[in-house]
């Protein structure tokens, strides 16, 4: 898969191509990340890639020639997705769209934004992070390739991982985890896990999974139809209810 980044600041991507498990996937050759300086497409000596706004007001806009002419010159894969607050809300379900085609690309915005004309014409759609606004769109794309490359087949060494976590396909928050020492100042590993029987312990995280997304995410839960029979009887079980 390929993702191609366009960006004032490239130099802040060596923070996801080269570190964990995207940086293993971009040495492996399973992901390609192609950064675009926008400076570098700008047409003074300067390299201005901003203007005041017509109409008058705060801050600087984003020109359009530099953005347009940047993404021409490096014919990206599309779609073409700007980073900024009155996109839609990227989650999983969006990471799992994407990662279903070959390639798709970024483009950040900076100071109060970019010219409408880049949103009309250029882009094809915008991505947000959620109901916030932070300096750039730099971060949000960092958090969109990670989310996104961990999911390309093989970038993972136990593909169950995807399947098991949160926001996966059963629409529930991940069950708790524990490893060694077994007792920890006072706090012991719950028995269930402990005790070999693969089954129970399936059915102990399932029962985790429900009362932990019923306390703490009920929209998630709200979003299933709630908990069924099935589950309460589960949850019951395991003295969760």
């Amino acid at each position: 898969m390929r993702i191609d980044v366009f960006t004032i600041f490239p130099s802040m991507f060596t923070a996801v191509t080269e570190f964990g498990v995207i940086g293993r996937a971009v040495e492996q050759g399973r992901l390609a990340v192609r950064v675009h300086d926008l400076r570098a497409a700008a047409g003074d000596p300067h390299r201005s890639v901003d203007d005041a706004p017509f109409g008058g007001g705060a801050g600087m806009v984003m020109m359009p020639e530099p953005l347009f002419r940047a993404v021409e010159q490096a014919d990206p894969p599309r779609p073409l997705y700007l980073l900024g607050p009155v996109g839609r809300v990227f989650d999983q379900n969006v990471a799992r769209e994407l990662v279903a085609g070959d390639g798709f690309s970024l483009l950040c915005g900076r100071y109060e934004g970019v010219d409408q004309r880049v949103r009309d014409h250029l882009v094809d759609g915008e991505l947000s992070l959620g109901d916030f606004v932070m300096a750039g769109g730099e971060v949000a794309a960092m958090a969109v390739i990670e989310t996104v490359g961990r999911l390309v087949p093989g970038v993972l060494g136990n593909e169950l991982s995807v399947a098991d976590e949160s926001f996966s396909h059963h629409g529930l928050l991940e069950y708790p985890h524990y490893t060694r020492p077994a007792e920890f100042r006072g706090h012991s590993v719950p028995e269930v896990l402990r005790s070999g029987h693969h089954a129970r312990v399936d059915r102990w995280r399932r029962a985790q999974s429900l009362a932990r997304t019923a306390a703490l995410r009920p929209d998630l839960m709200a979003a299933r139809g709630g908990l069924s029979d099935d589950d309460r009887a589960l949850l019951q079980e395991f003295g969760l209810d």
